[in-house]
This record gives C-alpha cells, structure tokens and sequence, in this order.
C-alpha cells in the first residue's frame, strides 16, 4: 500500500500518484473513444424520425391487436415445417460435430499439427456465421424450401455442439482411460468405455439446448426463403396484417416455452 507523508504524518493511499494519473488517463480516454463511436453510429440518424418513433410505434401496436385468432388454421403446416427444420438440422449438425470435437480435443486427436488445427477451424467457422446468414447463403445455392434451412442450422449447429464436446473430452478423468487402456483395449474401445460415458450427460444436455436454440431460429429463417413460419411472417409483413403477425408472434412465443420446458426437463432427467 502506497504511504504519503502529509504536514509530517502519514496518509495511507489505495494508489500512487502515477496509478491514480494513468486510471484517470483511461477513463478520459474511455469516455473519448464513446463519443467517438456514438458519432460515428449516428451521423446519418434523421432526429425527426427518431422523435416520431414512440407514435409510430403506438400507431403500429394499435393495429397489431387484436390478434387474428381465425389465422392461426393456416400455421400448423409452418409451424410443423419450424420444428422439423429445428430437429433435423439439429441431428445432423450433431452428427458432424461428434467426430470434429474428438478431432479437436488434445487427448484425442490423431494429430495435433494438420487434425486439431483444420477441425478448430471448422468449429470456430461454424460459430462465427448467424444462421440467418447462412440460410441466406444456402437458398441463393439450393433454392428456397426447407432443405436450405435445415443444412443451414446444421451448419451453426456444429460449432456449438463441437465446441462444448470436445472442451468436455478435454476434461475427462485421465485415470478412467488409463485403466482401460491397461486392459489392452482398441483406440475405439477406450473412446467407447473410457471416454463416452464421461461426456454423455453433459453432450446430450448440450444437444438438447441447441434444438431449443434451433426451434427460435428455424421460426424466422423464412424471412430469407427458407420455409417454415418464417415465410409466413414475411408475407404478413409485405402487406402490414398487424394482426396476423401479432398471432404469428404468440405461436412463436408458445412454441418456444414448450421447447424451453422440454429441454429444461431433459436436462434436469440427466443430472
């Protein structure tokens, strides 16, 4: 602890001189640097619009309810394409992800210098492209329909699967594969006795997590052509049916809630 010696007595300090200067130094510069993003964010803001925004947004509200209750007939068939987009993709982005996280993971790898490095590429390119984008992508390449959404959320799906399962392997308890391996057991068998019962609650946690993840995504992947209740919202949207969308919102609402106890209920039967 920093001590000054003020009128001949000492005073404790929580910082030296120089600290409290470059603290305040960086601050200064902190606070600068927000001005210049908040500039830089706004210099082709239309204030006006921004000061009507509250009434428009009310003017919208007010036509956005009631919601039309006799549409709903017409989203069982989206609705049941979002969820098998959701599931679908779900599977097969697992389906990849699984041996790209035991190429990823140290302790498992073939190899650390060409194995490990393209399978964490894989993972963090996977990561780093929204789905939406990716439906955007794919439909330009497939055409519009539900194949398109469902490789599209494979495609995000296998970086967050890949990446939780192979951090997991990572930290499995070394002794368990040691002790298979004593016994004489294949590369195959210690993954299959040593390995896979270490990382099988937290990975089918994992998956299940990411379909309820899917389910939100897969719902507004029609905005780009990708089928499901997206395209509904999207043709609602084209012609302003405020009460349409309204309802459009309250299915997705719901079957989100569904998916959430689902998973949550899933999880909670694995632990």
């Amino acid at each position: 602890m920093p001590v000054s010696i003020v009128n001949g007595t000492r005073q404790w300090r929580h910082r030296t001189p120089a600290r409290e200067i470059a603290g305040f130094a960086a601050w200064l510069a902190l606070v600068a640097f927000f001005v210049f993003c908040w500039q830089v964010m706004t210099k082709d803001t239309i204030w006006i619009f921004v000061q009507d925004a509250p009434a428009q947004g009310a003017d919208i509200l007010a036509r956005a309810f009631p919601p039309r209750w006799s549409y709903i007939g017409q989203l069982w068939k989206p609705l049941w394409d979002t969820l098998n987009m959701a599931t679908l993709g779900t599977l097969l982005g697992t389906a990849i992800a699984v041996p790209v996280a035991f190429l990823a993971a140290r302790n498992t790898t073939p190899s650390q210098v060409i194995a490990r490095p393209v399978a964490l590429f894989l993972i963090v390119a996977s990561r780093s492209i929204n789905s939406l984008i990716w439906a955007l992508l794919l439909v330009s390449i497939l055409g519009p329909g539900m194949l398109a959404g469902i490789i599209a959320i494979a495609l995000r799906s296998i970086g967050f699967v890949g990446k939780l399962l192979y951090e997991g392997i990572e930290e499995i308890d070394p002794k368990q594969v040691e002790a298979v391996s004593a016994t004489g057991a294949s590369g195959l068998q210690v993954i299959d006795y040593a390995i896979v019962p270490q990382v099988l609650p937290s990975f089918i946690g994992s998956v299940v997590f990411r379909w309820d993840i899917n389910i939100r995504e897969s719902a507004i992947l029609g905005l780009v052509g990708a089928g499901g209740l997206g395209l509904n919202l999207q043709s609602s949207l084209n012609v302003l049916a405020w009460p349409q969308v309204t309802t459009i919102f309250l299915v997705i609402l719901a079957t989100v809630i569904v998916s959430e106890w689902v998973s949550a209920r899933v999880r909670q039967a694995i632990t």
